[in-house]
């Protein structure tokens, strides 16, 4: 279960495990994955002065304790407060400072998250796009959004961009879609306009016949959020890479 565009297993937000303080996205998670051999996914939000933040959520109780969106707070208030429950004290990054923390050591796997609006889109896409233009080392980016994909493109990002996707049957996550539109984003019609080099696909899903008819083609596929070495071996016949957090994959039953 291997491809040479995803050589090792894929770190979901760092190597973090929130019982030793070790919080998703930090640089302390980071490291960790590097000192495990493993790749990285992470994921990119916009401050509300138009910074690119490594941080997961679309708001910012859960991670740091404060109310409101990551998209109405500055880059100074994000970047100056700890994460709950980290042992090191560590603060969400500046993509910035976590390409330079980085530097190449490993694989990146960014995903761009869903923005309010286009022009929320295309400012997430171009400030990017900036951002990796002078960073040498792996990497691809990744999104839900077809939108983002085309628009980084459009602003010179030339690395490998993947779709990330499910079976669009979670109304939660959902509620600003149409059937259409989940229709076609479940069967990845969106092809002839984001050209995807690959696929990040829920492991749940990997029988979707979109899947399958891509993979057949070339396309490799990396299964996401793999949580056990049983699923892990279960998603091999399916998919060419995992993404995996609370388990050591490299370490057998």
């Amino acid at each position: 279960m291997t491809d040479t565009l995803f050589p090792r297993p894929i770190a979901h937000r760092g190597l973090h495990d929130k019982a030793t303080g070790v919080i998703e996205n930090t640089a302390t998670a980071f490291e960790a994955a590097i000192a495990g051999n493993f790749a990285i996914e992470c994921d990119v939000q916009l401050s509300s002065d138009g910074t690119p933040i490594v941080f997961h959520d679309d708001n910012m109780q859960r991670l740091l304790g404060l109310p409101g969106a990551i998209a109405d707070a500055t880059t100074a208030q994000i970047t100056s407060t700890s994460l709950l429950g980290s042992a090191a004290g560590d603060r969400p990054q500046r993509l910035t400072d976590f390409l330079t923390q980085i530097a190449g050591r490993t694989l990146l796997q960014i995903e761009l998250k869903r923005q309010r609006d286009g022009a929320g889109t295309q400012l997430l896409a171009r400030t990017v796009a900036e951002s990796l233009k002078a960073y040498d080392g792996p990497i691809t980016v990744e999104s839900f959004d077809p939108n983002l994909l085309k628009a980084i493109r459009q602003f010179g990002f030339s690395g490998p961009r993947g779709i990330i996707t499910y079976a669009y049957d979670q109304p939660d996550w959902e509620s600003h879609l149409t059937e259409e539109q989940r229709f076609t984003l479940r069967h990845l019609l969106h092809w002839h306009e984001t050209q995807f080099d690959f696929i990040s696909c829920d492991h749940n899903a990997l029988e979707l016949p979109a899947i399958k008819f891509w993979r057949a083609l070339g396309k490799p596929v990396t299964a996401w959020t793999i949580r056990s070495k049983v699923d892990a071996e279960a998603t091999r016949p399916h998919a060419d890479q995992i993404v995996f957090e609370g388990f050591n994959p490299d370490i057998a039953r």
